[in-house]
């Protein structure tokens, strides 16, 4: 049997602790219902017996405190909502543990948000992990160490998992159910959750923001020019000359503020003007490739899958609000 412990981190977001036991659960109760027993024992492991959560509105009810499990074999960590480096600092006793737990033998699983502890544990230091896309900036500010790919819906490295943002964290109690119980129960409990269990990107999801949580002044003035001139072809030499500055030092300056080099940028803007317009107008594919400075075809639909993992008819039927409300 193969214990389970799910994290009950003060302020935590409750659906990441209920739903992942839910799941585990689902798998025990199909197996005894074909009369073979249990595979997990799942306990809620809390720094005290009652934890507030969900910005002090519930309390959650531990199983276990901290310092009664002495070794488990895998430890869950729910996403955690608010400040987050007060989360981080509210939760501080649980990273010494989970980093114990690994050392001894436990793999390690984050949920969205739960990968700022995750981090703060050093464990992620050279290795991959994602976490939703709308705290990638602050993720990559926090821990510089980490190799953030906030494309992914799930990373699997030495033992440590990650999971995008919100309920994707679904897709990866599925990914370790298929681990532990096999392919069969994955898909059964993708079934009765209404999960698709098919999702590897959470990329479609992502809306670019721009990245401007840094003090490079030069910087936020390109990234500004780019944004309202995103229609023109804008070239690295061209914001070098604007900036009065080297082209390799504003492309090491950009990469370096911005965690996107000055080429993938102008792309980003593009590509999320082109979703909008994708999503809330009747233009066909080639107006929106025109209006958002793109004359070649195929660069515009490699360029767009690359970036939201869909082509952009696959995106406009997905997400379009006349075919949404008629879906």
């Amino acid at each position: 049997m193969k214990h389970i412990s799910i994290l009950v981190p003060q302020g935590a977001i409750l659906g990441s602790i209920e739903g992942p036991r839910l799941v585990f659960a689902e798998v025990n109760a199909l197996l005894q219902r074909m009369g073979r027993p249990a595979l997990f024992q799942i306990q809620l492991v809390g720094l005290s017996h009652d934890t507030r959560v969900c910005g002090g509105r519930y309390t959650v009810a531990a199983d276990l405190l901290l310092s009664e499990v002495a070794r488990t074999d895998l430890v869950v960590i729910p996403a955690v909502d608010g400040d987050l480096a007060q989360a981080l600092e509210m939760n501080r006793e649980f990273l010494p543990w989970i980093v114990q737990q690994y050392q001894r033998g436990a793999e390690v699983a984050s949920l969205c948000m739960g990968a700022f502890l995750l981090a703060a544990t050093g464990l992620l230091a050279g290795r991959q992990c994602t976490t939703h896309w709308a705290a990638a900036n602050e993720f990559r500010r926090m821990f510089p160490e980490v190799e953030l790919r906030e494309d992914r819906l799930i990373t699997d490295e030495h033992g440590i998992y990650s999971s995008g943002g919100a309920f994707s964290y679904l897709n990866l109690v599925l990914y370790l159910i298929e681990k532990y119980a096999g392919r069969e129960m994955a898909v059964f409990c993708a079934k009765v959750f209404q999960i698709d269990i098919e999702r590897v990107s959470q990329s479609a999801f992502v809306v670019f923001n721009g990245q401007k949580a840094h003090e490079d002044e030069p910087i936020k003035k390109a990234q500004t020019y780019i944004e309202e001139n995103y229609r023109e072809k804008i070239t690295v030499d061209q914001l070098a000359s604007m900036l009065a500055l080297g082209r390799r030092n504003l492309e090491r300056r950009f990469k370096k503020a911005t965690s996107n080099s000055v080429v993938e940028y102008i792309q980003r803007v593009k590509i999320e003007v082109a979703k909008s317009s994708l999503e809330s107008t009747r233009e066909n594919v080639n107006e929106v490739m025109y209006n958002v400075g793109y004359t070649d075809p195929k660069a515009f639909r490699l360029t767009f899958k690359r970036v939201t993992g869909l082509s952009p008819k696959q995106y406009r039927s997905k997400y379009h609000r006349e075919t949404s409300v008629a879906g």
